[in-house]
């Protein structure tokens, strides 16, 4: 295992390159730990000619455009090299909430009633008369995620930017209940998380900061039945967007005990606040291992 040479994405040109830059860190230290010679490599500033490297395969942990989105997998694999997490189109779909939404309607997975909202007047026919959301279509870490009481509460000025800057957004029925998070590795759920944040919602602050005081409740407040219907979700999940390696789906789970999909992420975090490692952990998977696995799956599966 110390003989084989891995490359480490890290950083790239996403809004979500500090989160990279957090999971790069802790990945590498355990890559070193495990005997793994590692070379980092940053695509942002340096040279996508990755194959210069010889290494025998390149473990993902870029977030959010370019990382997630199928851009650096097509790279990767024009160049040849295995590398960690899902692969070109379901990255590429589940990092498209759109079209994510629509594989998990087909699958017949429950998620937030939605539309495609491209100008200010689309949101006259709202999906909701109370609380909605409204967010990018192909962001992550929830960059560009507005929470609306109603309609008129509704910063006009500020939509109007957004949409100018990412194109579109997705209006989204606001569904109350507990926020819950599952993670899967390989074929295997691994358990469900509670998240608590003292913030409106749970936003990039909430996600990656210890001032904000989020509570994380391992294992989720559920009945157990609730709860493992919530892994089995998950589960269907990663299979109908054709997932590899592990995942993470963001669930909401109503007082009824209704279930509704949030979204998939192909690229989870492992920052020292990350869900993912926090389930395993849980689990009796230590984070060394975890990452172990991930590269053992590049080299055994794929």
């Amino acid at each position: 295992m110390s003989k084989k040479k891995i490359l480490l994405l890290v950083g790239g040109p996403s809004k979500e390159r500090k989160v990279s830059l957090s999971t790069g860190r802790a990945v590498y230290l355990a890559l070193r730990k495990l005997g793994y010679e590692v070379v980092k490599v940053d695509p942002k500033i340096g040279s996508k000619n990755f194959s210069q490297h010889n290494c025998d395969l390149a473990f993902n942990a870029l977030h959010g455009q370019f990382g997630e989105d199928g851009t650096i997998q097509s790279l990767l694999e024009r160049q040849k090299i295995p590398y960690t997490h899902s692969g070109v189109k379901s990255s590429a779909i589940a990092m498209d909430k759109l079209k994510s939404k629509k594989k998990f309607i087909k699958a017949k997975i429950k998620t937030p009633k939605f539309k495609v909202i491209k100008k200010l007047s689309d949101l006259n026919n709202i999906i909701s008369k109370k609380k909605f959301v409204l967010k990018p279509i192909n962001e992550g870490s929830s960059v560009g995620v507005v929470i609306c009481k109603n309609l008129s509460s509704l910063n006009k000025v500020k939509i109007k930017m957004y949409l100018k800057k990412y194109g579109k957004l997705l209006q989204e029925e606001f569904i109350e209940g507990k926020e819950v998070q599952a993670a899967i590795m390989g074929s295997k759920a691994l358990g469900a998380i509670e998240i608590k944040p003292s913030r409106n919602f749970y936003d990039y602050n909430a996600k990656y900061s210890h001032n904000a005081k989020t509570k994380h409740i391992m294992p989720a407040n559920l009945e157990k039945k609730i709860y493992n219907k919530v892994l089995q979700i998950a589960l269907r999940a990663h299979k109908c967007l054709s997932c590899k390696g592990v995942t993470r789906s963001d669930f909401r789970v109503t007082r009824d005990n209704e279930i509704y999909i949030l979204e998939t992420n192909t690229q989870p975090g492992m920052t020292p606040l990350s869900l993912v490692p926090e389930i395993a952990e849980y689990s009796g998977i230590a984070f060394v291992e975890l990452i172990k696995w991930m590269v053992l799956d590049v080299s055994t599966n794929r």
